[in-house]
């Protein structure tokens, strides 16, 4: 974990979302797949965590993506190529990446889809892609996930893709292959939801959770979630001890 100013190398919008490309080569060597970087806002007293989209340590680059909910990402969103970013980084628990023969699935929702890129770009062709979007106009990312492995998108209005939900999509792939694990990020029905048909089927499967959090490092209890381990409950930290777990071990309410 570093803390650094780090220039910003290039801006995008997509699909309402931001995508920032962000030089930091240092933190991109320490990098995972399912890590967050904690982002300073100038004028705001709390850091907001960003999902790594993309890491590239051949560039030294990260790939943030997101979207301006708030006060303070909207400030994020403000920045233009040229402007430094104050990233501390990487931050939590990323996913768990079996050897690059397995056969893997990525199920992500709306702005939960960048998190799971990298896991494409790491099996390629052993991966399929599940992308669920409202409509049309909020699909993002759907070309990059395409260029690495077999992707499926489907929107809630059928406007674009495959009209409904991702778990229609979702059980047909659990059906046609044997899959060796199955990783998710979205909201959070419908992460209990797949978890649900993975688990059906007897498949291995990783939660990315996503909570408003505070400090970032496990220091408060902004971001607690229930994870049931040897029969026991136990509140942990999305920050330290995820934003990844085990999907059979989250409690969802």
């Amino acid at each position: 974990m570093k803390c650094q100013t780090c220039p910003i190398v290039s801006r995008e919008e997509t699909a309402g979302a931001v995508d920032l490309r962000v030089s930091c080569p240092e933190i991109c060597r320490e990098a995972r797949p399912g890590q967050f970087a904690h982002i300073g806002v100038p004028g705001f007293s709390l850091r907001r965590p960003i999902s790594l989209c993309g890491i590239d340590p051949e560039k030294g680059e990260l790939r943030l993506v997101f979207e301006a909910r708030g006060k303070g990402t909207r400030a994020l969103s403000a920045l233009q190529a040229g402007d430094s970013l104050d990233l501390l980084a990487p931050l939590g628990h990323g996913f768990t990446l079996l050897p690059k023969s397995s056969r893997a699935a990525v199920v992500g929702g709306g702005i939960g889809v960048p998190p799971l890129l990298e896991i494409a770009r790491y099996y390629r062709e052993n991966c399929n892609a599940v992308l669920g979007f409202r409509t049309q106009e909020q699909v993002l990312l759907d070309t990059d996930f395409a260029s690495y492995c077999d992707t499926v998108v489907c929107t809630d209005d059928g406007s674009w893709g495959v009209k409904g939900t991702v778990l229609p999509a979702v059980e047909a792939l659990l059906q046609a292959c044997r899959l060796d694990i199955l990783y998710a990020c979205g909201p959070r029905p419908m992460l209990r939801a797949v978890r649900d048909l993975a688990a059906a089927y007897g498949v291995r499967c990783e939660l990315s959770l996503e909570e408003r959090m505070a400090c970032g490092v496990g220091a408060c209890l902004g971001c607690a979630v229930r994870i049931r381990r040897g029969g026991q409950e136990e509140y942990l930290h999305v920050c330290k001890d995820g934003p990844v777990f085990d999907g059979l071990d989250v409690v969802f309410e």
